[in-house]
């Protein structure tokens, strides 16, 4: 807290009942009171270290969890780490491989070729001669992510305590998510199996290049790949290689894009420039496969049908893709959303797509739908932030790279497969195979609801609204009834007696009549009494 509290947060210390554990009572600089709140946040986030900067980085691309501010802010946050010396490098390898590792690798350069907060890469070569990346993680970094992430859970439910206004953005759940996504980054096996995949998937693309991984050389904190001939596209001379088309690559790598969302439901959710290789003979080549997005069939047709929309200004489908899913809520309003959806592009709207970025149009309406109450699936959100990262690298090859307009087609053509005969045979069957377990099951649940049915405990429960007053209103009426029932008695009993021959009478009216009479007025009365009690 001490950190946050130098940052100028020490009022949000006291109001989680932290403020008892500062040393110090920090009072912000001169230059921090002219920085926004965000910007204060960030800065702190920076000091703190690396998983609460991945925080930031992953709540950079969810501006249906916190404000824009925010998430505009959190995108200037970068990994700070120094490099960690060769000796420290080579103590991981040899607690993962033993005295087998230099038997297993001929020479590790010394030299890395990046670092990051997770891990640090270097190359090498095997004994077989082959030339590899190994990509080596930083000792006793899971220990400080736990211990991060332990801190994270103690502030969420802190805050979601004593700072109501924090509850809108579940910061609990933030954390949740966040841990989820660490926990399969820091495991190079999923990683590997990541890459299997990939390799599978493009395994009839000889255009693009997905880097081997040599198995008997993984482990949970060590990854070993082949290491690939070209370069960066990070690097300034990556397209000046000889031989390469720069619409060529852009091709290539957005078809490789496409193939992975529309067609495999499996795509690279960091798909930055030091991730994209420019090879010979303009190929492509991808690296990095810690995070990945995961689409089934309904979120891909779902998305196709979101870029068909934007397209065609037709914001009312833009709002029903939205709608259709998130989970179940009965608190949208599709016709305001869809208005709030056509102010947020419409100024966009006949401009050159080459002049937008579409991928923050996309997210933005994501943060529009949170504020209709829908949940944005987090599959979805890491779709947004992909397109980002690929109309970045489209522009930084081709600068009027307009992703729309080389997408849509592909997007129709998605549509269009949706009414395959082939693939509509496949749900048919689908649907068959639902029913039959539905038919298989209906007797079984029958059995089971007149059982239940029979049971001499068993009570029908009926939970309506108001059924309180409904209850009054039913036993008043029934009441009212009642006794002008008993009131009709007593008047026909009267009237039938006053024109009997009797002896005794009361102000020139027989006296049974006379009593029957006052008794029916004295019902009458409480009757009205009770009526307009009501």
């Amino acid at each position: 807290m001490g950190v946050f509290a130098k940052h100028g947060f020490h009022g949000v210390a006291e109001k989680i009942k932290l403020g008892k554990f500062l040393i110090e009572r920090f009072s912000a600089s001169e230059e921090l009171e002219k920085l926004t709140v965000p910007e204060r946040l960030r800065l702190s986030f920076e000091e703190l270290g690396p998983t609460f900067v991945k925080l930031g980085q992953v709540l950079a691309s969810r501006p249906d969890l916190i404000p824009e501010d925010y998430t505009s802010e959190f995108e200037k946050l970068h990994d700070r780490v120094q490099t960690l010396p060769f000796d420290v490098v080579e103590s991981v390898l040899k607690e993962e491989f033993g005295n087998s590792l230099y038997q297993k690798f001929t020479f590790i350069d010394p030299s890395p070729l990046g670092s990051a907060s997770i891990a640090q890469v270097h190359k090498a070569r095997l004994a077989t001669g082959e030339t590899v990346v190994v990509k080596v993680q930083r000792p006793g970094i899971i220990q400080t992510i736990n211990d991060d992430l332990n801190v994270l859970y103690m502030l969420a439910e802190l805050l979601m305590s004593y700072v109501p206004e924090t509850r809108a953005f579940n910061p609990v759940g933030i954390v949740d998510e966040f841990f989820k996504t660490l926990e399969l980054e820091t495991n190079f096996v999923v990683e590997a199996n990541n890459i299997r995949r990939f390799t599978v998937n493009f395994a009839n693309e000889p255009d693009i290049k997905i880097p081997k991984v040599y198995i008997d050389l993984t482990t949970e904190r060590v990854l070993t790949l082949e290491a690939l001939e070209g370069a960066p596209l990070s690097q300034e001379d990556a397209l000046k290689q000889e031989g390469i088309d720069a619409e060529t690559i852009v091709r290539m790598g957005l078809r490789a894009y496409m193939k992975m969302v529309f067609t495999d439901g499996l795509f690279h959710g960091d798909l930055h420039a030091g991730n994209f290789f420019v090879l010979p003979n303009n190929r492509v080549g991808l690296i990095d496969f810690g995070v990945v997005g995961r689409l089934n069939r309904k979120t891909q047709a779902a998305i196709a049908n979101m870029l068909l929309a934007l397209s065609r200004e037709d914001y009312e489908r833009l709002a029903y893709e939205y709608v259709d899913l998130a989970p179940f809520t009965d608190k949208v309003n599709v016709d305001l959303f869809a208005k709030d959806l056509r102010e947020l592009i419409a100024p966009y709207y006949g401009l050159t797509l080459k002049n937008i970025n579409l991928g923050r149009i996309l997210m933005s309406s994501a943060s529009i739908a949170a504020k209709h109450h829908l949940s944005v699936p987090t599959e979805l959100m890491m779709y947004f932030k992909s397109i980002i990262s690929v109309e970045a690298l489209g522009r930084k090859i081709i600068p009027d790279f307009d992703f729309l307009q080389y997408t849509i087609d592909i997007a129709n053509e998605l549509v269009k497969t949706q009414f395959d005969p082939s693939k509509m045979m496949g749900d048919v069957s689908q649907v068959f195979r639902e029913s039959r377990n539905l038919i298989n099951a209906l007797p079984r649940q029958a059995n089971f609801f007149l059982r239940k049915l029979n049971s001499p405990a068993h009570a029908f429960r009926l939970n309506v609204p108001q059924v309180d007053e409904f209850k009054k209103s039913f036993e008043l009426s029934f009441n009212l009834l009642f006794l002008g029932m008993i009131m009709g008695s007593l008047i026909l009993s009267a009237s039938y007696i006053f024109v009997q021959p009797t002896e005794s009478h009361i102000n020139g009216m027989p006296t049974m009549s006379f009593i029957q009479y006052l008794i029916a007025a004295t019902l009458g009365i409480v009757a009205f009494f009770n009526y307009i009690k009501k």
